[in-house]
């Protein structure tokens, strides 16, 4: 019994059994079954054999029920991968694709992913995939359509000049 010690003892062998009887969930039942045995002063290969657990699972358990009692036997529900960018960063990055490319500064006339994956390294030092990049940009609501492309040093003047000027019927 020195590989687990229960030191919360504010409930009974027969109080956990009588929880663990009212649980909805199985598997936290099954674990308030092997903490009542243990109360009971049961070797704990008996105890996890008879609740089908192994030893270092139990030991686990039992470190839960000392922080915390029985509501440290049930199941928690994962908290997640953490997202890629704060909802500044996000801002920032929605900002960026709505100003456009500095022609100059970005040697690009339009976004790209590769390129807006760059630019986002090099302002929150975040590596991340293209196909992430542009997972980011579809979540902050920009679409894959793309309008046609303009040339930077276009003469608007001259296409207009150049245009045909045919009368209408």
């Amino acid at each position: 019994m020195a590989g687990i010690a229960i030191t919360r003892m504010d409930l009974t062998a027969a109080q956990v059994r009588a929880a663990a009887a009212k649980a909805k969930d199985a598997g936290s039942a099954r674990r308030m079954l092997t903490i009542a045995l243990v109360l009971e002063g049961v070797d704990r290969k008996t105890a996890t054999e008879t609740c089908g657990m192994d030893r270092q699972t139990l030991r686990d358990w039992v470190h839960r029920y000392n922080a915390e009692g029985l509501s440290g036997l049930s199941n928690r529900k994962s908290p997640g991968r953490q997202p890629w960018l704060t909802p500044a960063q996000k801002a920032a990055l929605a900002a960026l694709v709505e100003q456009g490319p500095d022609p100059e500064r970005d040697g690009v006339v339009r976004w790209r992913r590769k390129d807006l994956k760059r630019r986002i390294e090099e302002m929150f030092g975040i590596v991340m995939q293209e196909r992430t990049v542009g997972a980011q940009l579809a979540a902050l609501g920009f679409v894959r359509l793309m309008p046609r492309p303009r040339h930077p040093k276009a003469d608007e003047a001259a296409q207009e000049a150049f245009k045909k000027t045919s009368p209408t019927r």
